[in-house]
């Protein structure tokens, strides 16, 4: 076969691909049978073309094929297996994007099997588990640095960037999370079992708490839990790992056991070296100083509970229960909307201050800093956290003198758009470009990102 002809069969499987994917069966009949004739040709099964089998069902059937599904290494246009490595590419994105999830109505199984079928995809990239489709810490790059590296996409002439791809699947999570009757899966415990927790759940759960009662709210609350714990162990694990307290030099080291430097204790007793006897004498000890600094200081979260904050919101309640727990930092939190809900009592356990918040609504931003500001005692030992797409319901210009007042009474002010796993984020521009000129810049990023700038601050 021909340089040619192997690209023109390899167009008609894309092309078949894109039919079946919007639906257009009677106009893509031709490409679906020209697909079955290469499938044939090259001793696939016919299976890898169905577009709602699952890959866990192919793979039992036939799990020989199972090896095949790696994309990690770029194809080449020469490369004879090009025809394979374009029907699986096929098969994993019409299981991901294809028919199953255009359906009026999910359901939990449905959704359970998405979710194996992304993870699939996910493998397949060289990804690790849950790095496209949720917005936790550490799980956004890619295992090996092939995959969609450098915009060069899932091989040649497929090129799509790593967090496009994201923020595809999250979307499409989100809408498949609204077609799913989840009240009445919640309801149903075998059903509600089959949930995986992820962002789009929590947030779905978030929203319609209030609907919720008996059985459904038990399983929401287990969910939103169960999601909250397992991201609270990748945060706190990178702010132990950001945020270490300096050595104190000016107190002296305690002289215990676990304390001694033998490796300094051994070179500065060396003249003490009896060549006769074979022995080393020792007529001083050497201790490592392990006393540090702690520097009292007032932190002051201010997140937005406004809907299109939820992924900001969920991880920073989350990450200021863990700087709560730390040792010398006053930890305060508070939520707005219109409204503002002071919810530090709780600060210390961010699965109840979720359950106590209330999504939706407008934003008083300047309102809530000015009631933030009531709680500031030192400012030059107070660090204000403000978490919003600042898209204030007021007076712009008044929140900005707002802010101004606060830099320059010595508070460290830290202006957060965005807290995912990409980045991307829409952000009132206006404040954006007034922010970077008074060198305070919105900071848009992943979590442990926002605690390197919070580490700038702390001092333990």
């Amino acid at each position: 076969m021909n340089q040619s002809e192997l690209l023109n069969r390899r167009q008609v499987l894309y092309w078949r691909m894109l039919s079946t994917m919007f639906g257009y069966d009677q106009q893509g009949e031709n490409f679906d049978n020209m697909s079955h004739e290469i499938a044939q040709d090259l001793a696939l099964p016919e299976s890898i073309l169905h577009p709602t089998l699952s890959l866990d069902q192919l793979f039992q059937r036939y799990p020989e094929l199972e090896p095949e599904f790696n994309l990690t290494e770029l194809d080449d246009r020469q490369d004879p297996t090009i025809l394979r490595r374009s029907l699986i590419i096929s098969k994993l994105l019409l299981n991901v994007f294809g028919p199953q999830t255009q359906k009026r109505s999910i359901s939990a199984a449905e959704y359970a099997q998405w979710l194996k079928d992304v993870a699939h995809l996910e493998r397949c990239l060289g990804f690790q588990p849950g790095a496209l489709r949720q917005s936790q810490p550490g799980q956004g790059q890619a295992s090996q640095p092939g995959g969609l590296q450098g915009g060069q996409g899932i091989g040649s002439g497929f090129n799509l960037s790593e967090e496009e791809l994201r923020q595809v699947i999250q979307g499409l999570e989100k809408d498949l999370i609204k077609r799913m009757a989840l009240r009445e899966v919640l309801q149903d415990n075998r059903l509600a079992a089959q949930l995986t927790p992820s962002m789009a759940v929590v947030e779905q759960l978030l929203r319609d708490k209030s609907h919720l009662s008996g059985n459904a709210l038990i399983n929401a609350k287990r969910l939103i839990k169960q999601y909250v714990d397992e991201l609270a162990d990748v945060l706190r694990l990178q702010v132990m790992q950001a945020v270490s307290a300096k050595i104190d030099r000016s107190v002296p080291p305690k002289r215990v056991f676990r304390n001694l430097d033998l490796k300094r204790t051994i070179w500065r007793n060396l003249t003490n070296w009896n060549s006769n006897e074979g022995r080393l004498y020792v007529d001083r000890l050497y201790y490592r100083q392990t006393a540090k600094k702690r520097t009292p200081m007032r932190m002051i979260v201010v997140v937005d509970q406004s809907g299109s904050m939820v992924d900001a919101m969920v991880q920073c309640t989350i990450l200021a229960s863990i700087f709560a727990g730390l040792p010398h930092v006053d930890m305060h939190l508070i939520a707005f909307d219109t409204r503002m809900l002071d919810l530090t009592p709780w600060v210390h356990d961010p699965f109840e201050v979720l359950l106590r918040t209330q999504l939706g609504g407008g934003t008083s931003i300047n309102e809530a800093l000015l009631f933030a500001s009531e709680k500031i005692q030192e400012p030059r030992k107070t660090a204000v956290v403000l978490i919003t797409d600042f898209y204030e319901g007021g007076p712009q210009q008044v929140l900005l003198d707002t802010i101004k007042a606060m830099i320059e009474s010595g508070v460290h002010f830290i202006p957060v758009g965005a807290v995912t796993s990409s980045g991307y984020f829409s952000v009132n521009d206006w404040f954006r470009t007034k922010l970077k000129e008074m060198g305070r810049p919105i900071f848009a990023g992943s979590p442990r990102k926002l605690i390197e700038q919070i580490k700038q601050f702390i001092t333990l």
